[in-house]
C-alpha cells in the first residue's frame, strides 16, 4: 500500500514524522559533550514506522524501537528494529482484516501494531500497544513474541502501565469493543499474574492510561466512544467523563463526576490529607466527527484533587503552555512529588524547536525550561537517577533528538536539576530518528 501520488502528505508521515526504511547496527561517531560515566544501561523508545511507508492514521504505523547503549562514559551501539507482529508480516492490511473473527465477534490480541511504549518488568522487555498482547523483544531488540503471562491474560494491555516503586508490581489494565469493556489486572515483581477484575462501565471508551497512587488506581472514562453504527472512534456528548477509584488489591469502584474533557496521559497521582490528587495533559474534547479531526485545543497541564469523604472534585488548570508526555522518576510513581518533566507538543509537521519544561510543585508549580536551538526536535524526556542519587530530581533527562538541519538523530542528555545550562551530552547518530511516543531507561 502506497501515498496516492496526487494526495498531500499526512501530518502524520510528514516531516520527521516520516518513516524511515532500514534497520542499522551502528556505533555513534561523535559526542557533544560528555556522557557522564554512571549511566549504565540503556535508553530505548518506541513509536509507529509503517513498514509500507503509508499508513491511514499516526497510530496504526507498525512498531519500531530505538535504543542506545551507554556504558563506562561511552555510546556502545544504536540499534532500530521493527517488532515482528502478525501487522508486520502482513503488511498494509487493518488489524480488523487480520485479527477479527465475525463468527464469535472476538478479535486476536497478538495482532497489534506494539508501536506505543517499551518497558522493562521481571527480567522481560515489553513492546506495548493498548490494542493487543506485549510482544517480548531481547536485550538486542529482536522479536520473540507475544507475551500473556503464561497464558493468563485474556485482554489487551494498557501501553501505560506503572509499576509500584515499593512493592515492584506491575498495575495495568485492558480495554476492549465487547464486555467485559473494562478489566485490571496485576502481577507479581516476579512477573505472575496475580489479579484480574472485570470492571463494570457501560460502553467501550478509549482508556489511553490511568494513574495509581501507594493504596488505589484511578480509571478515567471519558467521552471518547466507540460508535458501533459508523465503526470507529468518537466523541459524544451523551457519555459522561469520570475517574473511578479502586483499591489497588479491587474491590468496588468508587466514580467521580468531571468536567467533560480528555486526558492522553497522566503525570502522577497520590494520596494526601484525604483526598487522591491526580495530574495530567487535558484538552476539553476530542475527534468530535473520528479519528480523523485533528483539530481544536491542543493538551495542557491539569489537577484534579479527589476529596475520598466527600465525594467532590476541584480542578485547575496548572499552566498556560501546551505540553504532552509527562513523566516523574521511577521513585515517585504513586507517592507525592515534587518535580514533573513535560515536553512542548505542536500539530506542526516541522516545529520550529522544542521545549523540555521541569515543573516544581513545592513552588507553585514554578517552570523552568530548556529550549532546543531551531531546527531540533524532541519527544518524551525520561528522568534517569544519578548513581545513589539522594534527591528527587537528581538525575538526568533523556531524550532521541531531531537535527532538521543536519537530518540526524542524536540521543540528548540533560541535567534534571538544571535545564538553564547547556546539554551534558548529545550523542550524535547517522540516521535519521522519527517522532516517536513513549520509552525507558534499562539499568545494567
Amino acid at each position: 500500500m502506497t501515498t496516492p501520488s496526487n494526495a498531500a502528505v499526512p501530518l502524520h508521515l510528514a516531516g520527521n514524522n516520516a518513516p524511515v526504511t532500514e534497520e542499522f547496527t551502528v556505533e555513534p561517531t561523535e559526542v557533544i559533550g560528555e556522557i557522564p560515566a554512571d549511566l549504565n544501561g540503556v535508553f530505548v523508545r518506541n513509536g509507529p514506522n509503517p513498514r509500507t511507508g503509508w499508513s491511514p492514521h499516526y497510530f496504526a504505523g507498525d512498531g519500531m524501537v530505538h535504543a542506545v547503549a551507554l556504558a563506562d562514559g561511552r555510546a556502545r551501539w544504536y540499534r532500530n528494529r521493527y517488532v515482528r507482529t502478525p501487522l508486520y508480516d502482513n503488511p498494509g492490511r487493518s488489524r480488523f482484516e487480520l485479527g477479527f473473527d465475525p463468527a464469535t465477534a472476538t478479535m486476536d490480541y497478538r495482532v497489534t501494531t506494539a508501536n506505543t511504549h517499551v518497558i522493562a518488568h521481571a527480567g522481560r522487555l515489553l513492546a506495548l500497544e493498548e490494542g493487543g498482547f506485549p510482544y517480548r523483544l531481547t536485550a538486542e531488540l529482536e522479536t520473540v513474541g507475544p507475551f500473556t503471562f503464561g497464558g493468563a491474560l485474556r485482554t489487551p494491555m494498557t501501553a501505560h502501565p506503572k509499576i509500584c516503586p515499593e512493592s515492584g508490581e506491575l498495575l495495568f489494565f485492558g480495554y476492549q469493543l465487547r464486555p467485559p469493556y473494562l478489566t485490571y489486572h496485576r502481577a507479581a515483581p516476579s512477573g505472575e499474574l496475580l489479579q484480574t477484575q472485570p470492571i463494570d462501565i457501560p460502553r467501550a471508551t478509549m482508556m489511553h492510561d490511568f494513574a495509581v497512587t501507594r493504596r488505589h488506581v484511578v480509571f478515567m472514562d471519558l467521552p471518547v466512544v466507540f460508535d458501533r453504527a459508523n465503526p470507529g472512534w468518537r466523541w459524544d456528548d451523551g457519555h459522561h467523563a469520570r475517574f473511578g477509584v479502586m483499591a489497588r488489591t479491587g474491590g468496588p469502584v468508587r466514580w467521580f463526576d468531571i468536567e467533560p474533557c480528555y486526558v492522553w496521559h497522566t503525570l502522577n497521582a497520590f494520596e494526601a490529607d484525604g483526598a487522591i490528587t491526580l495530574t495530567g495533559t487535558r484538552v476539553p474534547e476530542l475527534w468530535r466527527t473520528g479519528t480523523d479531526d485533528i483539530g481544536g485545543e491542543l493538551p495542557r497541564l491539569h489537577q484534579w484533587r479527589l476529596e475520598l469523604a466527600e465525594g467532590t472534585v476541584t480542578e485547575q488548570q496548572v499552566d498556560d503552555a501546551v505540553v504532552e508526555y509527562p513523566r516523574v522518576a521511577d521513585t515517585a510513581v504513586g507517592n507525592r512529588h515534587r518535580f514533573g518533566y513535560l515536553t512542548s507538543f505542536s500539530l506542526d509537521a516541522e516545529p520550529h524547536h522544542s521545549s523540555i519544561y521541569r515543573y516544581d510543585f513545592a513552588d507553585s508549580a514554578s517552570r523552568r525550561t530548556h529550549r532546543l536551538p531551531e531546527g531540533h526536535t524532541c519527544g518524551e524526556a525520561v528522568f534517569v537517577p544519578r548513581h545513589r542519587a539522594t534527591d528527587e530530581d537528581d538525575g538526568y533527562l533523556m531524550t532521541f533528538a531531531h537535527n532538521r538541519i543536519r537530518g540526524n538523530g542524536y540521543l540528548l542528555i540533560l541535567d534534571a536539576a538544571d535545564l538553564d545550562s547547556p546539554p551534558i551530552a548529545e550523542v550524535q547518530l547517522p540516521v535519521r530518528i522519527p517522532t516517536g511516543f513513549h520509552g525507558s531507561w534499562i539499568s545494567r
